[in-house]
């Protein structure tokens, strides 16, 4: 059974509104909040991870009534670890024990965040069919059979050799999400809808993999940014996604979507120069109100190595460079994927500078001994050689072609 990572539970750190330039354009996510024309009852199939919290928040905020059916080995809870109100808390387990749920009980529509197996999918979906009208279900853009070549909704997927595996990996988790995709459609036909998220990232992420830049230009010093600053990146705010879905659950909307920011919207450039200009205002503001000679990230400058040089050197994409991958070979369309339907039907996207100036501000708020060891990103003093090594081999071919 996947055993989902504990949401990191911590207090957003107070800054002053001054520091947060984007916070006039939240105005664009005022209807996010906004009552809802009639109220749902929504069943959450796990809801304490990463992605549930924030859809909770959500949901409340637009007056639905939401059951969390889950394991209870969390409380629901937001990810800053405040306690929600008014939620239903139902104890069981998808796999062997659906008592909780009852025998009669309805609600309107059903978001599956644990869909991992397809046997999962079956017993669950089986159970509501006829106690439910919708069954949306989170997905990913893992699914797809080649990255090679940008995606759309209707582009091939992955298939597993072994379909009965239970085990999820880098080698399996696509296939996987492609079968529960398909057990959902199989036992509710018609009833549907997935959404396949691609990279999400913001507050309460357990897994650092975006929280890493941030983070490391808030640390100061050097900072190894990989590939170049044109290389594609896609990816989503958990936010928006959590609104988005909600957004779908109201409309009745079923079908395929993926949900991400538009193929050419970010670069990896974007997101370096954004965090380090995030992290700067961070410290000036950090020396205003303790005054300070030299805040940690006030130097932090980006050095960029090509992803040759970094594959040479064992750099891998993706876990060592989070976000990243070379826009080129095997992954040549990982960040093309389309994004257009999600768009059409209402998809938004807030600044990056939203995303990064409430992740940093997420991350110093966390205990100095989980921000000592970061899920993902190299480690500091592998960058150091890496750097090191790159600015020899520079330095080398100057003094060669002199």
């Amino acid at each position: 059974m996947v055993d989902r990572r504990d949401v990191l539970k911590a207090g957003l750190a107070a800054f002053p509104l001054a520091w947060w330039p984007w916070r006039a354009k939240a105005a664009e996510h005022e209807e996010a909040t906004a009552v809802a024309p009639r109220p749902l009852d929504i069943l959450v199939l796990g809801g304490t991870g990463f992605l549930g919290p924030h859809f909770v928040e959500a949901a409340l905020a637009r007056g639905h009534r939401l059951t969390l059916f889950n394991r209870g080995r969390r409380a629901p809870s937001r990810f800053d670890g405040a306690a929600f109100s008014g939620v239903e808390q139902l104890r069981g387990d998808r796999r062997s024990d659906f008592s909780a749920l009852g025998a009669t009980r309805r609600w309107d529509v059903v978001l599956d965040t644990s869909a991992y197996f397809p046997a999962d999918v079956v017993r669950s979906a089986t159970l509501l069919a006829s106690r439910v009208g919708l069954y949306q279900i989170v997905s990913s853009i893992s699914v797809y059979a080649r990255q090679d070549m940008p995606n759309d909704e209707d582009s091939a997927l992955a298939a597993l050799d072994d379909p009965s595996v239970e085990r999820v990996d880098g080698e399996t988790f696509g296939g996987l999400k492609a079968l529960c995709e398909a057990a959902a459609e199989r036992v509710l036909p018609g009833r549907t809808c997935v959404v396949r998220p691609g990279l999400i990232v913001g507050p309460g992420d357990p897994t650092d993999r975006f929280t890493y830049w941030p983070a490391r230009a808030d640390r100061g010093g050097e900072m190894l940014a990989p590939g170049t600053p044109r290389d594609p990146v896609q990816m989503i705010d958990v936010r928006d996604l959590a609104a988005f879905q909600l957004r779908l659950l109201e409309r009745g909307a079923t079908g395929v979507l993926n949900a991400l920011t538009r193929p050419g919207h970010l670069s990896m450039g974007d997101v370096v120069e954004t965090c380090l200009r995030v992290a700067r205002e961070a410290n000036t503001v950090q020396c205003v109100r303790a005054p300070c000679d030299q805040p940690p990230g006030h130097d932090t400058r980006a050095t960029w190595v090509p992803a040759g040089f970094l594959a040479e050197r064992q750099v891998s994409p993706w876990q060592d460079m989070p976000v990243w991958m070379p826009p080129d070979g095997a992954y040549a369309g990982f960040a093309r994927t389309s994004a257009a339907r999600a768009v059409a039907a209402g998809l938004t996207f807030r600044p990056l500078e939203t995303t990064v100036a409430d992740t940093l501000a997420w991350w110093r708020s966390l205990p100095e001994a989980r921000r000592a060891e970061p899920g993902a990103g190299l480690a500091l003093e592998r960058e150091a050689e890496v750097l090191q090594a790159w600015h020899a081999a520079e330095a080398a071919r100057t003094r060669s072609s002199g």
